[in-house]
């Protein structure tokens, strides 16, 4: 039987592209996006109650993951990007239906000209992703401390120090739009966002990542991730 699902809204945030992207929600707290639902969900009355609650459940769409077939084996980034595990024993994007699900902090939740938005942070979430549900976090239920993690029992640890160019600093200091972006900067590249089967030993390579309106340029050396400017698009 064939089921057919209707987003109930669109996450904007500031990731333009899946490079750089988290790999799990909440570790990059200083990540500000927004969901607008879509009508005929953007109703008040259908988050009565939702300002209540400082978490949500968000289950939403890999839009840009979607493969003619699927493969029963997948390589996560916690085990360096040659192991494989099942697919349903990791969070890849590439599965069978592209569904996927993060815990958000809720900040806010906004009526703008008779629709809603909520404020969230700490997605993992590209531009543009479809939302298919929120359910609110209940911590009584949600938060299991004893539970197991299998091949990824901790948080990845912090794996580069960071640093900026003058040039940098100064284009940070006139972005008006983000707040924080230096924080925001150092937090999703001292974690490495480069793919880990990628062989990290090009030093004089730079990256590209799109954030906001810009192509934020970095290369790493011995020292660690050095960031060179913002660059206009």
């Amino acid at each position: 039987m064939a089921y057919q699902f209707q987003p109930i809204g669109t996450i904007q945030s500031p990731f333009k592209e899946k490079f750089g992207i988290p790999r799990q929600p909440g570790l990059v707290p200083e990540l500000r996006a927004q969901l607008v639902l879509s009508a005929p969900y953007s109703q008040p009355e259908a988050v009565a109650g939702l300002e209540g609650y400082s978490h949500i459940w968000i289950q939403f769409l890999f839009h840009r993951s979607v493969k003619e077939a699927w493969q029963p084996m997948v390589r996560p980034p916690r085990l360096g990007g040659n192991r494989r595990v099942g697919v349903f024993a990791s969070r890849s994007p590439f599965r069978p239906n592209p569904i996927g699900l993060s815990v958000v902090r809720l900040e806010r939740v906004r009526v703008e000209d008779g629709g809603v938005v909520l404020d969230i942070a700490g997605a993992d979430l590209l531009d543009g992703t479809p939302v298919l549900d929120i359910k609110p976090y209940l911590p009584y239920v949600d938060n299991i401390p004893a539970a197991r993690s299998g091949f990824a029992p901790q948080a990845p640890p912090v794996l580069l120090k960071v640093r900026f160019t003058q040039r940098a600093l100064e284009q940070i200091g006139e972005y008006p739009e983000a707040e924080n972006l230096e924080s925001l900067i150092r937090r999703l590249l001292e974690l490495d966002p480069r793919p880990a089967y990628s062989g990290k030993t090009q030093p004089a390579r730079i990256y590209g990542m799109r954030l906001y309106d810009f192509d934020l340029r970095w290369r790493v050396d011995e020292q660690g991730v050095e960031v060179l400017e913002l660059a206009a698009l």
